[in-house]
């Protein structure tokens, strides 16, 4: 037999499609070529798999290889196809009879010893294979990503892991080999467990209530105030309010952070994100992109939340891409040979100073010391489209003396918070299939019905304030979730008013 056929994944996004190596040993002058639209890193692999497989104990073909990696047209890059390229060799000339090779997809990156290194966006490929009836042929360092697609309820596990060739051959030859040992209570592993809380905040009772507000119907938020004031602290809380992620929300995330080189971890696997990336990010850290694309920071807080402290100090270009993405819930790359989708689903927190000096213009201490025109330029780094885009507007005063020094009541705690908020959602989505901040134009003119009072009070905060259309319609989104959480049906004028109030942001006081 001189073709052997041995199937793979490439990486598309979040998406895992298949990939045919195709591996030809002809007579003729000794040559290894590679086609398929393969980049540098897979071209490079000629060398690591020769080198493998000597010294794994194996011949190197004097031969005419040709490995074709269908289909042409998607571009391949990264190890990954090191080990199916391996395989496909020593099938192709008769050194290995791989009576399982049909039932396996295989994935791993060849060292010049013959072992077998992790690669990125294994889980995909786990949960690509497995939709296919078929176990995938992992490294043993991807144990945690593997044992990640053991939480969807299934007991079987469609993937075997290895250490290097030899371990391959023998699975393939239908021998056993020994398995690290599965994670027994992995779901228990996989529990919440915040090694922060709601409670360790001192004051703030507001903040505190917009957090359950934000949590409660997916709203965004910006908050202003001075240094100290608290602003990260309450963001970083935020996330302990969230619900735990479903099975699904879980594992899409993690698929994320997979072909992102980034830690995919059981334990806390159904905590949301929480990504706070630096101000000196780019729009492409932000948003995703790169000559191989990459998820950004809005795709990896995917079902979570995205931070962006000291806002103003972003590129603006950087913030100003965030605006499509925020709208749509998702980010779209496109390159001259591939077109990819990045899902963008979270929930965005900001904080910033409300001066260059970092305090009110009324400051009563006098510590603002910047001019009108100064504190107007650095307030106008942020677009008018921008915040129309943020729900909630909140000013972060400082924290009183007394409370820090312990004379004031600890607040709630996070588990408390968060049961309060999993039955408000529980309520949206029992009346209209998703969460307050989804609801679109007829929605809210079916689940959202005024009184009269209702509508005069929006009709003259709309005149005062100036509010645009999408600013009129958050407006009542926040109101239908202010209901919510008073256990009211309808919306009524006390949650017009509130809501109102998080809307009113005075920007030349700022």
């Amino acid at each position: 037999m001189n073709l052997a056929e041995v199937t793979s994944r490439a990486l598309n996004g979040i998406h895992s499609p298949k990939v045919l190596v195709e591996v030809h040993a002809s007579n003729g002058l000794p040559s290894f070529s590679i086609v398929g639209l393969p980049e540098a890193s897979v071209k490079e692999s000629k060398d690591r798999v020769r080198s493998a497989l000597l010294s794994s104990g194996f011949e190197f073909p004097a031969k005419r290889i040709t490995v074709n990696l269908a289909p042409a047209d998607l571009p391949k890059s990264g190890g990954r196809y090191d080990l199916p390229i391996a395989v496909g060799i020593l099938v192709a000339t008769g050194q290995l009879n791989a009576v399982n090779l049909f039932n396996f997809e295989l994935i791993g990156e060849l060292a010049l010893n013959g072992e077998i290194r992790a690669v990125k966006g294994a889980l995909p490929s786990v949960l690509a294979a497995k939709e296919d009836g078929k176990s995938c042929i992992l490294p043993v360092n991807n144990d945690e990503e593997a044992m990640v697609s053991l939480l969807d309820g299934q007991e079987q596990a469609y993937f075997v892991l290895v250490k290097d060739l030899k371990e391959v051959c023998q699975v393939l030859q239908g021998e056993r080999i020994s398995q690290p040992e599965m994670y027994a209570g992995i779901h228990s592993i996989a529990s919440l467990h915040y090694d922060r809380d709601l409670s360790d905040v001192v004051g703030q009772y507001q903040a505190k209530r917009v957090l359950e507000i934000c949590a409660s119907g997916h709203h965004s938020l910006m908050m202003v105030g001075p240094p100290g004031s608290g602003k990260s602290m309450l963001a970083s809380r935020l996330v302990t309010l969230l619900p735990p992620l479903t099975n699904e929300e879980a594992i899409e995330s993690a698929a994320i952070h997979s072909i992102s080189n980034a830690d995919v971890r059981i334990q806390g696997f159904y905590q949301r994100p929480y990504e706070s990336p630096h101000h000196t990010s780019s729009a492409a850290a932000l948003i995703g992109g790169g000559s191989y694309p990459k998820p950004g920071s809005i795709s990896l807080a995917h079902h979570g939340i995205l931070f962006l402290d000291e806002l103003p100090e972003f590129n603006r270009n950087a913030l100003e891409a965030l605006r499509e993405p925020l709208e749509t819930k998702h980010v779209d790359i496109s390159r001259v040979n591939q077109q990819i989708r990045f899902p963008a689903d979270c929930l965005l927190v900001t904080a910033m100073n409300p001066s260059p000096s970092g305090f009110f213009s009324d400051d009563p201490l006098g510590r603002c010391t910047d001019t009108p025109d100064q504190i107007a330029r650095y307030q106008k780094k942020i677009s008018g489209p921008l915040l129309d885009r943020i729900d909630l507007h909140l000013e972060v005063p400082p924290v009183d003396i007394s409370e820090l020094q312990g004379e004031g009541e600890r607040g709630e705690k996070s588990a408390d918070v968060r049961q309060r908020v999993m039955t408000t959602r529980t309520i949206q989505l029992e009346r209209q299939g998703c969460l307050n901040s989804a609801l679109t134009v007829p929605d809210l003119q079916h689940y959202v019905s005024l009184d009269s009072m209702s509508k005069t009070i929006l009709e003259g905060a709309v005149n005062q304030l100036g509010l645009s259309a999408r600013g009129y319609h958050r407006v009542l989104r926040i109101a239908r979730t202010l209901a919510d959480m008073s256990n009211s049906k309808t919306v009524e004028s006390p949650h017009i008013a509130e809501a109102l109030s998080y809307r009113a942001l005075n920007r030349s006081k700022v």
